[in-house]
């Protein structure tokens, strides 16, 4: 059995996989939040496609990942399918957003709420743990069970409250309280079905295909800081409570304004509704000015 360490970089790789978990979150529990708010069905998809990026493929994926990075195996050169690891990400995305679709079509309920957190933390679990089919190396993967069913656990209970926390939370200091409590669960989740990892040496060495570490760095952070920067553009463009309810008062202002302004009779140059007048019953005739002298 091989040696493995998980932080061959240090205190570096967390704390930067937690970082990422908390931003994400933060971004996701604010898209969320225009959920609900949000007038149209096809401005709740929209939101909801955000807030899925940003809890599925930020929070959880580009978290997966970073930690990954710390991950090494003696003596033994990690590579990575990318087919499998573009799947992985397309899994956690589709799996949160289904998630919101669950909890937030509709009242939220108990039933809703836990069946949305089992089909999220299910999804969450195939995320991890088809990131870690992704590896190739010259030897085998193994994993204890135990450790394992835990870890599943540990994400179904993690995006249960995760979706929670999207549908209720809306002050900013318990946005950022939640997202730090996310963090723990998600990088909790990640490191437990890590430490079910087992890997067995091959006595011969063969060739290892996929692409390095250094390889997909760069497109992943790059596509991680595209996503953020659309995602705070989308959210700071959007109208929010105040904006809506400036717009509302405004537009109540501007009808009460209306109703009482007095109606002023259209212009009648030459005399026109005077005339109409004449000839009508009970309509007198004016008197005629006597010139004579």
């Amino acid at each position: 059995m091989a040696e493995i360490n998980h932080f061959e970089y240090g205190w570096i790789t967390p704390a930067l996989s937690y970082a990422l978990s908390v931003l994400g979150s933060i971004l996701g529990l604010i898209c969320a939040g225009r959920i609900r708010t949000a007038r149209t069905s096809g401005q709740r998809a929209w939101w909801g496609l955000l807030s899925a990026w940003a809890l599925g493929g930020t929070a959880i994926w580009a978290m997966h990942f970073m930690a990954m990075l710390g991950f090494a195996v003696q003596n033994a050169r990690i590579r990575y399918d990318v087919p499998l690891t573009v799947a992985s990400t397309a899994i956690a995305v589709v799996a949160v957003g289904i998630g919101l679709a669950i909890v937030g079509t509709g009242r939220l309920n108990p039933v809703r709420l836990i069946a949305g957190g089992v089909f999220t933390g299910a999804g969450v679990a195939a995320m991890h743990y088809t990131g870690m089919a992704a590896m190739r190396l010259n030897g085998s993967l193994g994993y204890d069970t135990d450790r394992v069913v835990l870890s599943v656990v540990i994400a179904v209970v993690a995006a249960t409250v995760a979706l929670w926390l999207a549908m209720t939370v809306r002050r900013g200091l318990a946005i950022f309280a939640s997202a730090l409590v996310m963090g723990v669960a998600v990088n909790g989740m990640h490191f437990t079905g890590m430490s079910a990892l087992s890997v067995h040496r091959h006595e011969r060495a063969a060739e290892v295909s996929g692409a390095g570490v250094s390889t997909l760095l760069v497109p992943i952070m790059l596509a991680v800081i595209f996503g953020v920067v659309g995602l705070l553009y989308a959210l700071l463009a959007g109208p929010t409570d105040d904006d809506r309810a400036a717009s509302a008062y405004l537009d109540g202002r501007r009808v009460l304004d209306q109703a009482a302004e007095p109606s002023t009779p259209a212009p009648d140059p030459v005399g026109l509704r005077a005339r109409s007048t004449l000839g009508r019953p009970g309509t007198p005739f004016p008197s005629r000015r006597d010139t004579s002298r």
